[in-house]
């Protein structure tokens, strides 16, 4: 069971730090690793799935802690 919570709890951190990170360095990201037409909607996108992430990190930390 410990083990688990340990687990859990990386899993949490890093998608919550991954979360922070996509949200924070979206545009950069979007120019160094994509090539796509339209960099908004890349830009709109990383930054949504960076806010589901932190969200969803912060819940099983929280839930686990």
């Amino acid at each position: 069971m410990l083990n688990l919570r340990v687990f859990l709890l990386l899993i949490g951190m890093i998608a919550l730090v991954s979360g922070v990170k996509f949200i924070y360095d979206a545009r950069p990201i979007v120019k160094k690793y994509f090539s796509i037409g339209d960099k908004n909607e890349a830009t709109l996108g990383l930054k949504i799935l960076g806010c589901i992430l932190t969200i969803l990190g912060g819940c099983l930390i929280y839930f686990m802690y």
